[in-house]
C-alpha cells in the first residue's frame, strides 16, 4: 500500500503531517519525492547504506578543435544557451538540436549528473529513506522521482507501508509522485488560494484514478472557507479525512525537528492521531 501526501503549493503542512504519519505508521518506507526542497531527511538520524549519482538529462558540450564557428548551432538553439560558439551549461537543455545541425560533428550530448541519491536507515533499522540531494542548479525530475520511489520499493512488503512525501502543485514531479499509488492525502488550508489548489490537485488525482482524501490544516484561522473546503470536498464525492486546528507548537516541531505526535499537549498531535485513526480504516 502506498499513501502519498501532497499539497496544491508548498508551506500548507505537507511535511509535517507526512512526518507525523510515518511515526504513527512506524515500520515504513519514507520517500522524499519532493526533490526541489527535501527535508523529510531533517526529522531522523540514521545512516546511509546506498548512495548512487543519478544522471537525469544531458548537456552540449563543443569541440573547440573541431568547431568551425559558422553559427549554425547559435542560429537554432531554442533556449539562446549558445552566444559565440560557446554553450552555456545552465541555459542547455539537452535537446541535441545543435549537434544535429553541426556540419562538423562538433558538438556532443553527454550525461549531467543531476542529483545524488541515497537509502537512509533509521531507527534501528526499522525504516528505511528514499531521498535525493539535488546539483545546484538542476531541475527536480519526474524521472528521479520515478527512480526515487523504485529503490524505495525494494525495501517494502506487503505488511509495510509506503509514504511519499510528495512534491507541491500538479506539475510533472506531482504526476511522478502518483502515478501508480493507491491512495493520496491532500492537505490543504482553508484559504482562496489554498481551496483553488486543493481543486487542481484533486482533479488531477481523478485524472489518474487515485483514491483522494482530504485534510484541512489551521482549518480554525478561517472557519468560512473551511466550511466552503467541506462543500468540494462533499461535491466531489471525496472524504474529508481531518480536520487540524492551528497550534504554535507545530512551528516547536520544525524548529527542533521533532516530529509533533511527540508533543502530549499539542491539539494539532491530537487531531492527526485522530486522522490516522480513520486514515486506516481505509488503508487497511
Amino acid at each position: 500500500m502506498e499513501l502519498v501526501v501532497l499539497s496544491g503549493k508548498g508551506g500548507t503542512g505537507k511535511t509535517t503531517i507526512a512526518t507525523a504519519l510515518s511515526e504513527l505508521a512506524e515500520e515504513v518506507v519514507r520517500i522524499d519525492c519532493d526533490v526541489d526542497a527535501p527535508n523529510f531527511y531533517l526529522y531522523y538520524e540514521g545512516r546511509a547504506i546506498e548512495k548512487e549519482d543519478f544522471y537525469g538529462g544531458k548537456k552540449a558540450f563543443i569541440n573547440e578543435e573541431k568547431c568551425i564557428k559558422c553559427g549554425k548551432c547559435e542560429a537554432v538553439c531554442r533556449f539562446n544557451a549558445i552566444s559565440n560558439c560557446i554553450i552555456n551549461s545552465f541555459s542547455c537543455e539537452g535537446c541535441g538540436a545543435c549537434s544535429l545541425i553541426c556540419p562538423q560533428n562538433a558538438i556532443e550530448l553527454k550525461d549531467e549528473k543531476t542529483a545524488n541519491t541515497f537509502i537512509t536507515e533509521i531507527n534501528k533499522g526499522m525504516g528505511i529513506i528514499s531521498g535525493a540531494e539535488m546539483e545546484i542548479g538542476a531541475d527536480g525530475s519526474g524521472k528521479l522521482i520515478t527512480f526515487l520511489r523504485k529503490n524505495g520499493r525494494k525495501f517494502s512488503n506487503e505488511e509495510k507501508l509506503i509514504i511519499s512525501d510528495g512534491s507541491p502543485g500538479i506539475g510533472c514531479p506531482v504526476i511522478a509522485s502518483i502515478t501508480g499509488c493507491d491512495v493520496a492525502l491532500v492537505v490543504t488550508e482553508p484559504t482562496k488560494s489554498g481551496l483553488e489548489d486543493l481543486m487542481r490537485v484533486v482533479s488531477l488525482c481523478k485524472h489518474f484514478g487515485i483514491y483522494t482524501m482530504v485534510c484541512v490544516n489551521k482549518y480554525d484561522i478561517n472557519e468560512e472557507i473551511s466550511e466552503e473546503i467541506e462543500k468540494f470536498v462533499d461535491e466531489q464525492q471525496l472524504k474529508l479525512i481531518g480536520k487540524i486546528p492551528y497550534d504554535d507548537t507545530a512551528m516547536k516541531s520544525i524548529n527542533e525537528l521533532k516530529p509533533i505526535i511527540y508533543y502530549d499537549d499539542s491539539t494539532a498531535s491530537k487531531a492527526i492521531k485522530d486522522m490516522w485513526i480513520n486514515i486506516k480504516k481505509i488503508i487497511f
